[in-house]
């Protein structure tokens, strides 16, 4: 049994280590169900409640790996530059990273944004959405579109960042026009 003991000794480590794997055991958010309620901070220092959204238009959140990467600027530049037809639409885009409040401060001054990030650095939101990825505490590319009542129309999992915010746009003005 000598021979053994080091493998055993791994496999019970191992066997410890398995249920802290997935911080969260709650189910993501599903079409047609209510989204995850949520407070984190935003990129100028204040604080987004996304139960403060209920009932006051469409919410767009987009979760994006890490801010100043190629994708991830090519992808808030096209929301940034999408932002009027996205209001128009009574609709309102929030970017979410697992970055630091002080680089999305960065991120969003030097690419003049014009819409909220938000910095979900523990990554509890990313993950209780179902986008963390295993382990790295950062975030894969997915976009949900919630109605005023925060319940969930739309989840893009295959997400083009230059095509991101034309999409949610086309898919916004489906949703509003109704069955």
């Amino acid at each position: 049994m000598n021979k053994y003991s080091p493998l055993l000794k791994r496999l019970a480590l191992f066997l410890t280590w398995l249920p802290f794997a997935s911080p969260s055991w709650a189910d993501p958010p599903t079409l047609g169900g209510p989204a995850p309620l949520f407070r984190l901070p935003t990129h100028d220092g204040g604080a987004f409640d996304l139960a403060e959204r209920r009932g006051k238009g469409w919410t767009v959140l987009y979760f994006y790996p890490k801010a100043g990467t190629p994708g991830c600027t090519t992808q808030a530049c096209a929301f940034r530059d999408a932002i009027d037809v996205i209001r128009r639409q009574n609709a309102e885009v929030f970017g979410i990273s697992t970055d630091s409040v002080a680089a999305l401060q960065v991120f969003h001054r030097e690419h003049r944004l014009n819409f909220t990030l938000l910095a979900d650095v523990d990554a509890l939101t990313t993950d209780a959405y179902g986008v963390k990825m295993p382990v790295l505490t950062m975030a894969k590319r997915r976009t949900f579109i919630l109605d005023p009542e925060l319940i969930v129309r739309r989840i893009d999992d295959d997400v083009d960042p230059a095509l991101d915010a034309q999409r949610v746009a086309d898919v916004l003005q489906k949703l509003q026009a109704g069955p």
